[in-house]
């Protein structure tokens, strides 16, 4: 028991040092390493007992020793042996990756989201402040991070390899994946799925801050407006907010504290309102109807960049009552009732 932290730490600093391993810089990453390297014992375990057998029976059962060829019999204990200690360790293995890919997939109640579109050949990361980066993401330490991940265009997938996070990033449909990253410092990011002539390069760099230099830093890097505050403004603009007030008699339902809840459909299904749910609902409405309701609610399909969906999701969750929707519909109202004077252009 006692060298084995030792033998670790050893492994651990000879791969990294000799850059034939990335550093463990996240809570998870040593969960990985562990399955990675008893795979690999397992492997080379296999390996030296095979060759060892083939080159023994060679040796054992050569022409010079046995030149007729004998009948042997087999062992039943033998046959059982070579079938449930392999099959014991598969199902091992498959327990220990099951436990592993469920602790990296879902990620904590109290993660930090930030949003991660991928583009032929740009990472873009829109954090809930409003901060918006390029081929970089900044993160704080000791806080576990949600990222909540979509492609516009072709299937590609994001890789940190030092907090051994690898998700798949596909058209059409949030991906997430989590992580709680341990050392400050910047970390290599890539694009691990062919994605077209400049997929290579298709990379970036991930910077760990302290909580209190990324405190800093968001403060320093904000554009005013966070994305629940730019999804109000676009809520509004396309009207929005004239089907869904609340009020008993509207034509849509109450969105106010919708998020995470379970809704009745009309086709009597229910699904749960998260991100994926309030984006498709935006775009394929027609195939989300509430029980209640009709069928009218337009299509945005086309109409709405993947940040403005983002924007949207983002108010939607931020939404816990009407005050806001109902003041916003009132200020429309007021201003296209007002009447123009002399000299003044009408909004």
């Amino acid at each position: 028991m006692g060298i084995s932290p030792v033998l670790w730490q050893f492994l651990n600093k000879w791969l990294t040092s000799s850059a034939l391993f990335p550093k463990e810089a996240s809570t998870i990453a040593p969960y990985a390493d562990a399955l990675y390297f008893f795979l690999l014992a397992m492997t080379l375990v296999g390996v030296v007992i095979v060759g060892a057998l083939v080159f023994g029976f060679s040796i054992r059962y050569r022409k010079e020793r046995n030149p007729e060829a004998t009948q042997i019999e087999g062992s039943t204990l033998l046959e059982a042996t070579w079938t449930i200690i392999p099959l014991v360790i598969f199902l091992v293995t498959f327990v220990w990756g099951a436990l592993l890919y469920f602790r990296i997939y879902n990620p904590p109640a109290n993660s930090m989201n930030i949003y991660i579109v991928g583009k032929q050949w740009m990472w873009k990361a829109e954090h809930p402040g409003g901060q918006h980066e390029i081929n970089t993401l900044h993160v704080p330490t000791g806080r576990p991070v949600q990222l909540t991940m979509i492609s516009q265009d072709v299937f590609h997938s994001y890789s940190i390899p030092e907090f051994r996070v690898k998700r798949e990033v596909i058209p059409g449909r949030y991906s997430t994946v989590w992580f709680n990253a341990t050392e400050p410092g910047v970390y290599h990011l890539f694009c691990t799925q062919y994605c077209g002539t400049l997929h290579s390069g298709m990379i970036g760099t991930v910077t760990a801050l302290s909580p209190d230099d990324y405190q800093k830093w968001t403060e320093a890097s904000t554009s005013g407006m966070s994305l629940a505050q730019n999804g109000e403004r676009l809520f509004a603009s396309l009207g929005c907010n004239q089907c869904h007030t609340g009020d008993p008699g509207a034509r849509g339902p109450n969105l106010a504290g919708l998020y995470g809840k379970k809704v009745q459909m009309e086709d009597g299904s229910t699904q749960l309102a998260n991100e994926a749910f309030l984006r498709d609902t935006i775009l394929n409405p027609s195939s989300h109807v509430p029980a209640g309701y009709k069928p009218i609610m337009p299509t945005y399909q086309g109409q709405i960049s993947e940040e403005g969906l983002i924007d949207l999701v983002e108010y939607l969750k931020s939404l816990k009552t009407n005050y806001r929707v109902q003041q916003t519909l009132t200020t429309a109202t007021s201003t296209e009732a007002a009447p123009t004077t002399p000299g003044m252009v009408k909004p």
